[in-house]
């Protein structure tokens, strides 16, 4: 039977027969030598036979132990003695020169046998070795590899209980007392003159595996475990040097903002609150001020919705309010609150297009934003607007004829304070409206986004430019009239 012995290594067990199977096989190896020396006598003097039976020690010491191998060696001399040295059939010997071969082959044997049980233990130690920097580059993946320390460290606890054969290993972040109640065992881990976590043990291990465990084991997880740390708050200092920038970047886009946009309607007020002070205008003329003076006051409240719109969608406070509405009456009040061009807005929308679940003020919100751009940069030709289902999607265009978007700012003109730069060739009226805020198109990306939708730019330069809004529609299974919705509209 079987049985499994701990070595003097920590990782390395080694597997081998019992001592009885151990002693069997010996018998059989010496009975072989044996079997083979006595055609060997007519031709060969049976003294030189002996080295046959050093090959059966040899085999037998490798494979079962160096115990095992030295009583192979008393064996195979009394075998040698009895059946081959004169006088046979005898445990005596005449010739004294057979006393000298008799006491040679056995030193001989002996020798053997150490050697081999040497080699099998620095095998077994190479072996330790190799079993140890595999652990720890195991250990170095699991903790260097991932982005969490955390989340690596049951992998990492699993993986070390594997190599050391006990039943179960974690890793922890928190210090813990050495001993517990429930008699596991921790290990504390340190490194860099603090504590890092703790090693702990379900079972206490034998002594030889938990001194090789403390001493070769531990120390290099402790280097391990500092170093992934330190990673880990080297990126999260990192992400937030990111964040900080982008923050500062978005702070700078703003006061430039600020500073022009919100600086000219205000001046604008100041001067014609000034003019209108003079007594020599006539009533036409303070008419015309006054309806500036409302012109600017709305141009400023709208810029100041937008930053509004844009701070809660960045800082995630734009969750939407889904429910049934028509997008049809969505686009119909988003035009009604667009000043639009003499030539006003070429529509056409499908008569069936089906109820969609979506917030209804922020797709206004979108839509709204979307035709305001294509007004401004559609010069005095009509907004086209365009609404049909296609499969499971309900595609919304609004096409201008404007100067059109060069190609590598089709996705850039999406991102908040952004201005697209005039196209070559463009008119000085149309480049006089490259004038936004830069935040519409970001604002209508936001709220259709939110609402599961994508939004995309289509456009050739001098060729007019189209948004594509593409939003989902509801399922076969989904019955706004079983749910209690309807057709909603925005609230303006």
């Amino acid at each position: 039977m079987a049985r499994r012995r701990p070595s003097s290594s920590l990782l390395l067990w080694d597997v081998r027969p019992s001592t009885l199977v151990g002693l069997a096989a010996g018998a059989l190896a010496v009975a072989a030598a044996t079997a083979v020396i006595f055609p060997l006598k007519h031709s060969v003097p049976a003294v030189s036979t002996g080295v046959i039976y050093l090959l059966a020690v040899l085999l037998v010491s490798t494979w079962f132990g160096l115990w095992v191998g030295l009583a192979t060696a008393l064996a195979s001399a009394a075998a040698f003695n009895w059946f081959h040295i004169p006088p046979t059939g005898r445990l005596t010997i005449s010739d004294p020169q057979n006393w000298v071969a008799l006491v040679v082959f056995l030193v001989v044997a002996v020798i053997a046998s150490t050697l081999a049980e040497v080699a099998r233990a620095r095998a077994g130690e190479a072996e330790l070795r190799r079993r140890e920097a595999d652990l720890a580059a195991d250990l170095a993946r699991l903790l260097l590899g991932g982005q969490d320390v955390a989340t690596a460290l049951p992998a990492a606890g699993e993986r070390l209980a594997a190599a050391l054969d006990l039943p179960s290993a974690a890793i922890e972040l928190a210090p813990r007392p050495s001993a517990a109640p429930d008699g596991s065992l921790h290990l504390p881990l340190a490194g860099a003159g603090r504590a890092l976590g703790t090693l702990r043990l379900v079972a206490r291990p034998p002594e030889p595996v938990l001194a090789r465990l403390r001493e070769r084991v531990v120390p290099s997880l402790e280097a391990l475990l500092a170093g992934a740390l330190e990673r880990e708050a080297l990126q999260r200092e990192v992400v937030e040097a990111q964040a900080l920038r982008r923050s500062d970047d978005i702070k700078t886009s703003l006061l430039r903002a600020v500073s022009h946009d919100l600086r000219t309607p205000l001046t604008a007020i100041a001067t014609i609150g000034e003019a209108l002070a003079s007594r020599n205008l006539t009533r036409e003329e303070r008419d015309e001020l006054a309806g500036a003076v409302t012109a600017e006051a709305n141009r400023l409240a709208s810029l100041v919705d937008k930053l509004l719109d844009l701070s809660r969608l960045q800082g995630g406070a734009a969750a939407p309010r889904p429910d049934w509405c028509s997008v049809e009456e969505v686009l119909r009040a988003a035009i009604d609150e667009t000043v639009a061009p003499p030539t006003g807005f070429d529509v056409a929308i499908d008569p069936d297009l089906p109820l969609i679940r979506a917030d209804a003020v922020q797709l206004e919100r979108a839509f709204a934003n979307l035709l305001e751009n294509a007004v401004r940069y559609g010069g005095d030709y009509p907004v086209a607007v365009r609404a049909r289902a296609v499969g499971h999607r309900l595609l919304i265009r609004v096409v201008d004829r404007g100067p059109g978007i060069a190609g590598p700012e089709l996705e850039r003109i999406f991102v908040p304070f952004h201005r697209a730069a005039p196209a070559t060739g463009t008119s000085p009226a149309a480049a006089a409206a490259h004038t936004g805020s830069g935040l519409g198109l970001a604002i209508a990306r936001g709220f259709v986004e939110a609402n599961g939708g994508r939004v995309w730019a289509e456009s050739l330069p001098r060729q007019g430019t189209t948004f594509v809004v593409e939003l989902p529609l509801p399922s076969d299974d989904d019955d706004p009239v079983a749910s209690g919705g309807g057709a909603r509209v925005a609230s303006r």
